[in-house]
């Protein structure tokens, strides 16, 4: 936890969402992966925050110390995050999600276009299909023995049409590790279909090992979010 960190709640969407405040500066909003909470990017907080900006990292719905849900869907959560957004008052924030914290960006664009500024998505796919075959059998057969809804939800979502992704004007930076979850086949599918898009592979790294507990990926947000506007 930085410090200067706060926490709050939110009621948006018919649920209650804790999250953090750090900093102060340009908004930027984080978005954990599946099973997660918001202290995924501590690092990052504590970077971007140095830099100068100001960081909303909340806890999606049934995560962290929100209270469990028995049933999932990304749309929900996407209207989550668009609600908290506006709850908040944020004007066009920047936008950085993990794994489901970046399918979530996708769908809360297409769904609400030009709310973001710019995003940034890491190891996110658009359909189950788009996960390592041999990771999606292993959980499927967890799932069979203790039935868990988050599984449910990765095994079962998302589905998002690649063309739908032209819809998408804002510049997104895809960030994908040498050895991800997701297939190279999806992330090339995902970067050629986004209008404004560019595609970072870390190398040596897993889907998570340069966002947890590393600062390649506050680094490369950095970057990002710095470039001028076209």
């Amino acid at each position: 936890m930085h410090p200067d960190e706060t926490l709050h709640t939110a009621d948006v969407n018919g649920v209650r969402l804790h999250y953090s405040v750090t900093g102060n500066g340009r908004p930027v909003v984080l978005v954990h992966g599946n099973g997660e909470d918001h202290h995924l990017f501590d690092v990052e907080i504590r970077q971007l925050s140095e830099a100068g900006y100001r960081v909303y990292a909340p806890d999606s719905r049934g995560h962290g110390l929100n209270a469990p849900m028995h049933e999932y869907h990304y749309a929900d959560m996407a209207e989550d995050i668009f609600q908290f957004i506006r709850v908040l008052g944020l004007e066009k924030p920047f936008y950085y999600g993990h794994s489901d914290g970046g399918i979530i960006g996708l769908l809360l664009e297409l769904r609400h276009p030009d709310t973001l500024s710019r995003m940034a998505v890491s190891g996110v796919n658009l359909s189950p299909e788009g996960i390592d075959p041999d990771f999606v059998a292993e959980y499927t057969e967890i799932n069979r023995r203790a039935p868990d809804p988050l599984i449910t939800l990765m095994l079962t979502e998302p589905h998002i049409d690649p063309e739908s992704l032209r819809q998408i004007r804002i510049p997104v930076l895809v960030t994908v590790g040498e050895h991800d979850l997701i297939i190279p086949e999806e992330t090339q599918r995902i970067v050629s279909h986004l209008p404004h898009a560019c595609q970072i592979t870390v190398p040596g790294a897993d889907h998570g090992s340069y966002i947890q507990g590393s600062e390649v990926m506050g680094r490369l947000l950095l970057d990002f979010f710095s470039e001028p506007s076209a």
